[in-house]
């Protein structure tokens, strides 16, 4: 039981991750029509801004700075160099965020160097938010924090006993992806900003006669989508690891979440993204191979078959490719995606 829960928490945990990215992206897509393909490096951008703030004034500020860095750099590149290429149609953006993307990773390696740093959380959230312990005659117990040694050692040789901490950070990773989602959706229909933002993209012309600067909001859509691709980096790097690969690394996954969750759809993006972290997250955990579920249930399979590479194929090899699976039954059974309005 204990397995289960550890393992839906850490699902759970790696799906709100990807819904950070992801949320940045899709309120780009949403507002401005324009599929970011440096969204990635932005959240690589946001781990190693985090890095540098974090040794020198602490992991608290970072989460504040960092962000609020990255979406300041996002503002910029579109005021300067997005906007100027929009009136041109899709493909330019297409290809100059592509090149951003080129950018920011080789800036990256010039600064901090091609191997991971050492970026740690706060004191605070190092260590496991609880425990889960489960005993064979007890059952199953849960202890805050780390559970004492003398609770995680049987006794009797006889009893069955196991520890499952589940760390600080992803759940402080949970907190984050949930009150954003809040604070987002807050703000886009709540606000009187969130209503510019919205009819912007529809009817910029009335918005602009109405006394607005629609390419300020535009440019503020951006720099805010950047900002939580930041956030996301300082959380993401300093739970798992800093590196240059890391934009590369979860790159493709966000545009999965994206299109099968819906274009443009918040609401879409969260679906498909706890979606994918839990069939990843379970994918990982169960690492039984073709041969051995046909075993278990009691299906006799030839020499031949036994020594068939594809038989030999755990669902933990094949984990990677799930969400592309996913995304290929979304474009035929239901190409406007979970939640989507529109096709494509």
């Amino acid at each position: 039981m204990e397995f289960f829960i550890i393992s839906t928490l850490n699902g759970l945990s790696y799906g709100l991750l990807l819904f950070l990215l992801s949320s940045g992206l899709t309120l780009i897509f949403s507002m401005m029509g324009v599929l970011n393909f440096a969204h990635a490096s932005f959240y690589m951008l946001g781990a190693y801004v985090g890095y540098t703030v974090s040794s020198t004034v602490g992991f608290w500020p970072a989460l504040v700075i960092a962000p609020l860095l990255v979406g300041g750099m996002g503002a910029l590149f579109e005021r300067f160099f997005l906007r100027k290429v929009h009136k041109f149609g899709h493909v330019p953006e297409l290809l100059i965020t592509f090149g951003l993307s080129y950018v920011i990773l080789e800036l990256v390696q010039l600064v901090w160097g091609r191997i991971a740093v050492d970026f740690r959380p706060a004191e605070s959230l190092q260590g496991p938010a609880f425990t889960l312990i489960n005993h064979s005659v007890t059952g199953l117990n849960l202890v805050w924090g780390a559970a004492p040694a003398e609770m995680c050692t049987a006794a009797d040789a006889a009893v069955r006993l196991v520890c499952s901490p589940f760390p600080a950070t992803r759940g402080f990773m949970m907190i984050i992806a949930l009150v954003m989602l809040v604070s987002v959706w807050l703000l886009l229909t709540r606000t009187r900003i969130g209503l510019v933002i919205q009819a912007a993209l529809t009817h910029p012309e009335a918005v602009e006669s109405l006394g607005h600067n629609v390419p300020a909001v535009f440019m503020m859509v951006f720099g805010a989508g950047a900002g939580l691709a930041g956030l996301a980096g300082v959380i993401g790097g300093s739970t798992f690891l800093t590196e240059p690969a890391m934009a590369a690394s979860v790159g493709s996954v966000i545009f999965v979440v994206v299109v099968v969750g819906g274009m443009g759809s918040l609401s879409g993006a969260f679906l498909a993204s706890i979606l994918i972290g839990l069939i990843q997250t379970f994918a990982v955990a169960f690492d039984y191979s073709l041969g051995t579920l046909a075993a278990q249930m009691g299906m006799q399979l030839s020499a031949g078959a036994q020594e068939n590479s594809f038989v030999k194929l755990t669902v933990s090899q094949v984990a990677p490719i799930l969400p592309y699976l996913f995304l290929v039954l979304i474009l035929i059974f239901r190409p406007k995606g979970l939640l989507g309005n529109r096709e494509g």
